[in-house]
Formats: structure tokens, sequence, C-alpha cells
């Protein structure tokens, strides 16, 4: 690689999702109607897409997988030609697209969703034993709405959802009506910020929503003093979760408002308007973040450290990742990087290890493995390896020696404020440091941590 790579342009289609996405329009809006049955695992689905065309078009082609599309209108006429090919939804428009022209796409499908397999396993749609999860990081948005499955391109979306009595429905955004009608109920939300595909999620289970208010009293974990705080005009946040587990959650998430607090401090305003944490009856592998919520399993509502760690990781991502989301994959330190890092932040303010010696032990242990793997290029396979996570971090964290406390979380701030709902780069963040930082060259600081396999001296 040359010593330019950090200040080069994310390329227009992306290697590492390559059959997925189309650059040649953008989903300005997406509207599902979702009705879903539980025993029967029976998905119907109508999906409008408002979109622009990006160049002259004849085609448009959407990613759908598993899924049967029964009826495509576009502005509103039946479409005569549509076929389902591999992984995609081909539709030929009966007059071609301009650049620059909106237009209006309604499809009509149906079908038995589940999870897509690949390099990264199953992504998707999957059932619980008594609901459903998706989780869509990278690429399994396409396993339950028909879309343009690509990181750059962000949208709003309106998103309902019909299933059985006494199940909820937890979407992204605001929840803003529920009905119920003889043994179905439907929940419907606004996600007005732009989001990405892949964030797009519906979870389903035996779910109460409950308010998680900040604790009056807290205790300094260095002193073991215990003291009353005042009660703060905090993000709203909320835990949705079966009556059976409302203590053990309460219990796991106790920290989670002073988590946000210090993410607040460090990262400036929350992205968004409320946060919700999923906390489903079955145990799971990982947790993982959608825009404005995430989702844990019973397992990791514990007091431990490793627990409370993923708990912070998920709720930093709202900022790094959800609000502030890679243009490429490529880039994906952006997100996990800056998510270990906010772990460490927190490990600090919590009292339970420094940053300074979180930053030691992880190079310690990255010294004692592999060093063949570019972290701002990782490749597909391996854009989810844990050196991307750690070695991310330690390269956030040559950037705060490098500038020092003030200026480095002077920097965050800025780069979540000005980037605010939008696609990022390594290249943009490289050129946002050295703006906002006088005398820093970024480009410098990065390139032996993202560029150079071989791992740097830790300063």
């Amino acid at each position: 690689m040359s010593r330019t790579e950090p200040g080069t342009p994310a390329l227009a289609a992306d290697r590492y999702t390559l059959h997925h996405g189309s650059t040649a329009y953008h989903v300005l809006r997406y509207e599902l109607d979702l009705d879903y049955s539980l025993g029967s695992n029976r998905l119907n689905g109508r999906a409008t897409l408002r979109c622009m065309a990006l160049e002259d078009i004849g085609t448009v082609v959407l990613d759908l997988v598993g899924l049967k599309a029964s009826k495509i209108l576009v502005d509103g006429k039946k479409v005569q030609k549509f076929t389902s090919r591999g992984e995609h939804l081909v539709i030929t428009v009966r007059d071609r697209l301009r650049a620059g022209q909106t237009f209006l796409v309604e499809v009509r499908y149906d079908g038995n969703p589940k999870p897509r397999r690949g390099l990264w396993g199953e992504v998707g749609w999957e059932e619980l034993d008594d609901g459903v999860l998706v989780a869509g990081q990278p690429n399994g948005a396409a396993s339950w709405f028909p879309c343009n499955d690509h990181p750059r391109h962000k949208s709003s979306y309106l998103i309902s959802v019909t299933t059985d009595d006494n199940y909820r429905a937890v979407c992204n955004g605001r929840l803003i009506s529920h009905s119920r009608k003889s043994s179905r109920e439907t929940w419907v939300y606004e996600q007005s910020e732009p989001m990405a595909s892949y964030l797009a999620t519906v979870q389903i289970g035996r779910y109460r929503l409950h308010r998680l208010s900040p604790s009056l009293e807290r205790e300094d974990a260095r002193t073991g003093h215990r003291f009353l705080a005042p009660r703060e005009s905090a993000v709203p946040q909320f835990v949705a979760v079966s009556p059976g587990l409302l203590s053990e959650a309460r219990e796991g998430l106790a920290r989670q408002a002073d988590m946000m607090r210090t993410f607040v401090d460090c990262f400036g305003p929350y992205p968004f308007t409320e946060y919700t944490a999923v906390v489903t009856d079955d145990e799971l592998e990982i947790p993982l973040e959608a825009q404005t919520l995430s989702i844990f399993g019973r397992n990791h509502m514990e007091q431990s450290w490793e627990a409370q760690r993923l708990i912070a990781h998920e709720l930093s991502h709202q900022w790094f990742g959800n609000s502030l989301t890679v243009s490429s994959w490529r880039d994906i330190w952006l997100h996990e990087g800056f998510a270990c890092y906010a772990e460490w932040i927190w490990s600090e303010e919590a009292g339970v290890m420094s940053v300074a010696n979180r930053a030691k032990a992880a190079w310690r242990k990255l010294g004692v493995t592999a060093q063949d793997l570019v972290i701002g290029d990782p490749g597909p396979e391996l854009m989810f390896d844990d050196r991307v996570y750690k070695r991310g971090a330690l390269a956030l964290h040559a950037v705060r020696l490098a500038c020092g406390d003030t200026a480095f979380f002077g920097l965050l701030r800025h780069w979540t404020e000005t980037k605010r709902h939008s696609s990022v780069s390594t290249a943009e963040f490289v050129v946002t440091a050295n703006s906002y930082v006088p005398g820093l060259d970024a480009a410098k600081v990065l390139w032996p941590w993202l560029y150079q396999a071989e791992l740097p001296q830790l300063a």
C-alpha cells in the first residue's frame, strides 16, 4: 500500500459486499408494512420505496433473499417484467429513468424468512425460541425486505409490524402507534434520522417496555463511598424484556445511564431521541446494535466486566456506526475501534482499569498474535476479527497521545457533530483531525496502526 492510503477516497462499489447494493439509485425512504405469524414463520410484506436515480437506468435492482415478490408497481403502474436473479429482484421499468429523477417502487412479497448464510455466518431474520431477532450486519437486511443494501445509502423509515396477540414488536426509532384487532397487534415506528439498511431491525417477543431511570445513589468505585447524585435530565432509556427477566435486566443495565452520561461528555450529544435495550429470553453468543437500540441475551445481564463492557460497546455504536456510518466496509475500524475505545473510557470512569492500562494490555495481547492483518483494509473475511477492534482502539489512543486530552475529546465531539447522520471514511477523519488540531499529522500517526501489518510500538 502506498503512503497516501489514508487520504484515498473510498471506491464507488463496496468490494466487501460486492454483490449487494447498487450505486445507480438511492432510496430516500422505506415504508414497510409487515404481517408476521410466529407459529408458521410466515411473512407477508409490502415495501414502498421512494427513490432517486443517480444515473440513467432501465432496470432497478433490489436485494431480496429467500422471499418471493408477487406484485410490483413503479410510480403506481404495474410492472410487467421482473425476475428473481440469485439474491436480487430485477425490475425492468417501462420508461427509462433519468439521473436526478425520483420514482416510487412498491413491492408485495411473502415467504418464510430465514438468515442468509455467508462469510459472517448467519445474518438477518432469525427465529428465537419464542420470538424473532433481526441482526442485519453487514448484509442481512435483504432477508426480510427488498432494499438497496449498501452502507453508504441512508434513508428514513416507517416500519409497521402486525403480529400475534401478546407479543411486542420493537423496531428502530419512535413508536407512533399501537393497535389491537382480534388476535393481532400492530406496532408502527418512525425512524426519521437517516439509517443504513443493515441497521434496520425487528425484534418480536413477549416483551414489556420499561423506563430505565438514572439511580439517585451512586458509589465511587475507587473508594467504595456511596453518595447521592442529583437526578439528571438524561436521554430517555428503555428496556424491552419479558416480565420474568425484568429484575435481572434492571440489575444488568443499572450503570447504563452513567455510561450514557459519560459518552455524551466525551462524544457529544446523543444523536437520537431515545435508546432501548432489548433483552431476549434466549442466550446470545454476542450482543448487537441497531439504530436507536441494542439487543442482548439474558446471559449479558451480569455485573462482570465482560458483560458491562459489551453494554458500553453497543451503546457507543449509536455515535460510531449508526449516526456516523462507514461509506465502505473497509473502514470498519471507524465503528469497532471507536467502540472498543469507548469500553476503555468506561473502564476508567467506572474505576475498573485506566485507559492507559487497557491500551497496554491490548498491545501485549496483540504482540503474541499473528501480525498479518492490515486493519485499515482487513478484507471481508476478517472485517470482524478482534484485532480490528483492539488495534483500531490503539490507533485512536495514538491520536490521543499525539494531541493531548483536551484536543482529542474536542476532536471526537467535533467529528460527531460535523458528520452527524452521514457516511464517513478514514480519509475524512484524517482531514477533520488535521483541521481541528493545529500541527497534527493524523495520517502519519494512524499509518502504522492501520496500514502496516507489524504492530507498532506503544508510546
